[in-house]
């Protein structure tokens, strides 16, 4: 099957390129390096493997390669609140526009599958957020990524994920995700500081991420036309549980402190029993995952990108 990501050179899309490989697909990475391609260099050995340089805001190239494939992995994204609300143009301009173009090139045959986000919930206090809940987001990130999820659903053959927040390692680190971010403070600098500690978050680490989009194309007639909540109901955890695991694992100093606050106000419990019906489970947990940070972020200089993307 022929497959194409957008936003394929990313920290999603390098570990799904990899299970798509191993499973025998034909795979093409579209992608404008914003972050650089050192990362893509171990799969140019595998003849199943293309890459393109190119931005998804160019809907002429864009769409010369969607036509050709099967399955359309769609990630490229502006992600974050501090990312979009630093460049809102360009987030609505890669979020939105782009992501209503390549709806329009693409036909019912082709699926599409789309990386979506839970701060598309907004803030939901003493509320399981389950697919049929409101969306209501509060940042421009969480709105762009909303209109997007409504334009591949109402105009494409499509599953969209609504995922968890990533951590783990990938072969594009990014050490600015909550779990990675904090393991890397508490080995390197000794200390992390958390606000709002009693927000409960939810997690799923990024291989996991990767293998449920594989599940959806092995799955797509049970699958396509939904929405789904991806991670795990054992993943819910607070910040601040979050923070004493790791001081399990490493010794640092942890102050909570009173002085920010996320503009996504993530703070809610996800549900994820409808994943759980089509047979998808998660397979390596928080504890796991920390374990991991901790044999490789050593490796990892510190002053290095992966920091601050």
């Amino acid at each position: 099957m022929n497959v194409l990501i957008t936003g394929g050179a990313g920290y999603i899309g390098t570990t799904l390129t990899t299970q798509l490989l191993n499973a025998g697909h034909n795979v093409t990475v579209y992608d404008c390096l914003k972050f650089g391609g050192n990362q893509l260099i171990p799969f140019f050995r595998n003849p199943n493997f293309t890459f393109v340089k190119g931005d998804v805001r160019d809907h002429t190239e864009l769409e010369r390669h969607v036509t050709r494939a099967d399955v359309v992995v769609h990630l490229a994204a502006i992600v974050g609140y501090p990312a979009c609300s630093k460049e809102p143009v360009l987030a609505s301009q890669v979020n939105v526009d782009a992501t209503r173009a390549l709806a329009a090139m693409t036909s019912k045959d082709q699926l599409v599958l789309l990386g979506s986000t839970g701060s598309n919930y907004g803030t939901l206090v003493d509320q399981v957020c389950t697919e049929e809940t409101p969306l209501a987001p509060l940042s421009h990130y969480g709105r762009t990524k909303t209109e997007a999820e409504k334009i591949v659903m109402n105009e494409t053959t499509a599953v969209a994920y609504r995922f968890a927040t990533a951590f783990g390692i990938s072969p594009r680190l990014r050490l600015d995700l909550l779990i990675n971010d904090f393991v890397s403070r508490a080995l390197n600098d000794r200390y992390i500081v958390v606000y709002e500690s009693h927000f409960m978050r939810t997690f799923i680490h990024v291989h996991d991420i990767a293998r449920s989009f594989v599940f959806a194309i092995n799955n797509r007639d049970t699958m396509q036309h939904n929405v789904y909540n991806v991670g795990s109901n054992s993943l819910n955890r607070s910040k601040g549980e979050i923070c004493e695991i790791i001081k399990s694992k490493i010794d640092y100093f942890l102050h909570k402190a009173d002085y920010e606050k996320d503009v996504d106000a993530r703070n809610y419990v996800v549900s994820y029993d409808k994943i759980a019906t089509t047979g998808f489970e998660t397979t390596i947990t928080i504890e796991d995952g920390i374990d991991e940070l901790i044999k490789t972020i050593p490796a990892i200089d510190t002053y290095s990108p992966f920091r601050n993307v």
